[in-house]
């Protein structure tokens, strides 16, 4: 089971909300549908296919120009073709076959305004994709699965989609309707659907393919009295997973959250090079499961990171900080904790790679944030009052260190108590500061 590569594939989006003929209602649902849809499938990290991979025809009226950019995109996917259809499905013809309406479709009439499912049937087919996927949200779009994708029984055609690989999924039976509930700001078979894709199945795997979001989609909407979807393979594409099951993301984190804390203490305790290794790890599993911009993958970044400053490469955790400190700056905003923090860990990692002068710039306005957003007696706030004057120690900076830590000594005596072992710290330093002066 795999992801499709986002670069060799192509989603097509084709919705139709409004329409000319007074026998066809509209249908508002579709066009939140289509929308929403297309900013789920082309999301940064859970999505399939970047921006400029999703054709979206939303109200296209005009059939030759659906069909012009339908062709050109499925010419170009080479690994998933994703083609999902929302709006009236129309019968019509000698054959009573399925049209999928378009804004100036007649009920009377759809064979020659509508675009024909035998005529996207045959695009899908011609493409170059491995594996092709047709949704199919409209009345009767059960008809589509009648001679199946492949068309007529073909054998030949049969044979090229078992290599290839395609997978039909509708709404509905063949003569049943599909539903927009009134209530509802989707169309209540791809609601569910992308709900599933946002929240994930509870229980399920780590990556959800479509036979997978098939099997809850049926039995959801059969327990909700809504019309059953069916569902018709061929090949391996119900082997395609479609996206990551935020539902295990959701059991994943705290474990991967508790290894994340155990590593750091691991570090503490004296080794940050094998803190360093499990750092890595961690890191690798949450941005494959959470994403990279997770809060919990961002944390366990800024850990790794420092460990490898602890471990003795202070410039490389340095840069990866600077880069770190950049994002969260962009996500979290600059009085966040996580992002105090991170510029904390830059200064000392900058101090420590010789860069003391610099290091004892940002600690200084570090200092004046963490005063301004913790207060002044916060654990943190002493923190960093504690590391400047250690790094203004060793710039010269002796009247201004004994300064600051003749105060952090009285603060830390009255919050922490005079036998806790930041204070202890603190009374060390200080000593040693004055020993320095009188030496």
């Amino acid at each position: 089971m795999r992801l499709p590569d986002p670069h060799r594939s192509r989603v097509v989006l084709i919705g139709a909300s409004r329409y000319s003929d007074p026998d066809l209602p509209d249908l508002p649902s579709v066009h939140r549908t289509i929308t929403d849809l297309a900013g789920l499938l082309t999301d940064p990290y859970y999505g399939l296919v970047p921006d400029s991979h999703c054709t979206v025809l939303l109200d296209d009226g005009d059939l030759r120009t659906v069909g012009g950019r339908l062709r050109a995109a499925v010419a170009e996917a080479e690994d998933l073709l994703l083609v999902h259809y929302a709006g009236h499905g129309l019968v019509g013809g000698r054959r009573h076959a399925l049209h999928l309406a378009l804004p100036d479709s007649e009920w009377a009439a759809p064979e020659f305004n509508s675009l024909e499912y035998e005529k996207l049937r045959d695009a899908v087919l011609d493409s170059p994709a491995r594996t092709k996927l047709v949704v199919l949200d409209c009345c009767f779009s059960g008809r589509a699965l009648g001679d199946s994708l492949a068309g007529g029984g073909d054998a030949e055609r049969l044979g090229q989609l078992a290599v290839a690989g395609t997978y039909v999924l509708t709404s509905a039976q063949r003569d049943q309707v599909a539903l927009a509930l009134p209530e509802e700001e989707h169309t209540a078979f791809s609601g569910r659907l992308m709900r599933l894709l946002r929240e994930g199945v509870v229980g399920g795997p780590e990556l959800l393919t479509i036979d997978d979001l098939y099997r809850r989609l049926r039995a959801i909407m059969a327990a909700e009295g809504l019309p059953t979807p069916l569902n018709r393979a061929a090949g391996t594409a119900h082997e395609i997973a479609l996206t990551i099951n935020r539902a295990f993301a959701a059991t994943a984190g705290p474990e991967l959250r508790r290894q994340q804390i155990a590593a750091v203490e691991h570090g503490k305790a004296g080794d940050w090079k094998g803190a360093a290794e499990q750092l890595q790890k961690i890191l690798d599993e949450q941005t494959r499961i959470h994403g990279p911009e997770h809060a919990d993958t961002l944390r366990t970044r800024q850990s790794y990171a420092h460990s490898l400053g602890g471990a003795g490469t202070p410039v490389q955790a340095a840069g990866l900080l600077r880069q770190l400190l950049a994002e969260q700056l962009r996500l979290l905003g600059p009085d966040h904790e996580d992002t105090l923090r991170t510029r904390q860990f830059l200064a000392v990692n900058l101090g420590e790679a010789g860069h003391r002068e610099e290091a004892v710039g940002m600690l200084r306005v570090l200092l004046a944030d963490r005063c301004r957003v913790l207060g002044a007696e916060h654990p943190h706030t002493l923190r960093t009052r504690h590391i400047l004057a250690r790094n203004l120690a060793l710039t010269g900076g002796r009247d201004e260190a004994l300064a600051l830590l003749r105060q952090l000594v009285v603060e830390r005596e009255r919050v922490l108590g005079a036998e806790h072992p930041h204070t202890r710290r603190a009374q060390e330093d200080l000593a040693g500061v004055e020993g320095d002066g009188n030496g």
